[in-house]
């Protein structure tokens, strides 16, 4: 774990501390996750803060309360953290966003053709359990979840809110430090990602269903491997 002086860590160092946290490791940990959000999703750089603000605040929400209860439990949370426990609730919350994704796609599909197919009857399926909803839900769980994954810096920063012994010292520190840490890859993705994604979905308009149906499929996946390794 990084080593600092608690004593010196101010906000304004741990807001600089998660700029650098999100120019690197960061924005390589999300792309497998949000990346197939941005191919199955319409709207480009337009639309794209319906995808990264869930889930930025959503790793907000997790900085803040760690950074909160070491402030005020006076030790270091991330070390009480079980690694297998984070790991199944980021599956399960990436799998929502699939299923999320693919209802969405059913959906569309089904006020297109209005045929009585599998796609319409996942959407009738679909709206009476109301799936539209685990879309954003799923985002928001799964920027949480990435949050309690350890990393050094964010160890630094519960370790400086420990040794405060204050809950809003540690809320403090653990939100200036979320802070910092999403706002590169809300750029990267918000204008990047989803430009080129929006690209890729117009060269290949006569496979868009598919590359939207196989984006969700990659995300259901990519959760359960999460959640079972």
């Amino acid at each position: 774990m990084l080593q600092v002086d608690p004593s010196m860590m101010t906000f304004s160092l741990a807001v600089a501390m998660g700029l650098i946290f999100g120019l690197g490791p960061c924005n390589l940990s999300c792309l497998p996750y949000l990346g197939p959000v941005f191919f199955a999703r319409e709207g480009g750089v337009r639309n794209s803060w319906r995808t990264i603000v869930p889930f930025s605040l959503g790793r907000m929400s997790g900085y803040s309360a760690l950074g909160l209860l070491s402030g005020m439990l006076g030790q270091v949370m991330g070390d009480s953290l079980d690694a297998s426990w984070v790991r199944m609730f980021l599956g399960s919350a990436t799998i929502m966003v699939g299923i999320g994704l693919l209802f969405l796609t059913a959906k569309k599909q089904h006020k297109q053709c209005h045929a009585t197919s599998t796609s319409g009857f996942f959407k009738r399926f679909g709206d009476k359990l109301r799936l539209q909803n685990l879309l954003p839900g799923g985002l928001f769980f799964m920027g949480l979840g990435m949050a309690l994954n350890p990393c050094a810096p964010l160890g630094a920063i519960m370790l400086a809110s420990s040794a405060t012994a204050s809950a809003m010292l540690g809320l403090t520190l653990g939100f200036g430090f979320g802070f910092g840490a999403i706002l590169m890859p809300a750029i990267i993705f918000g204008v990047g990602i989803a430009y080129f994604g929006e690209q890729i979905r117009s060269q290949l308009r006569d496979w868009r269903a598919g590359l939207e149906k196989t984006s969700a499929v990659l995300l259901i996946l990519m959760g359960g491997s999460t959640f079972f390794i």
